[in-house]
């Protein structure tokens, strides 16, 4: 489900004071880093990943293969931080109306 531009635009404004709670190092996506995007965004919904050691291409692939694999929405990429977004039905929603 894509994110309309007023979603986005809320959904960057709410993480602009959050911190990275995943860091893809040198050795790019695991498993188990996948597991812990994966938790992350279930109990949080929306969450900053810093893509460290890696060029602009290679980040984007990491995003997309993030997207991809646990179902999330991109929500911007500045630098080397990403921010992505997956609503959990089993909690409220976020402070965005989804």
């Amino acid at each position: 489900m894509p994110l309309t531009n007023a979603q986005i635009r809320a959904l960057k404004k709410i993480a602009h004071t959050l911190k990275p709670v995943v860091i893809v190092g040198q050795h790019g996506l695991s498993e188990n880093v996948l597991n812990e995007i994966d938790s992350s965004l279930d109990s949080h919904e929306l969450i900053k990943v810093k893509l460290a050691g890696a060029d602009k291409e290679d980040r984007k692939e990491l995003s997309n293969e993030i997207i991809q694999q646990l179902s999330a929405e991109l929500v911007q990429i500045i630098g080397r931080v990403a921010v992505f977004y997956r609503p959990n039905p089993k909690k409220k929603k976020n402070r965005v109306i989804i």
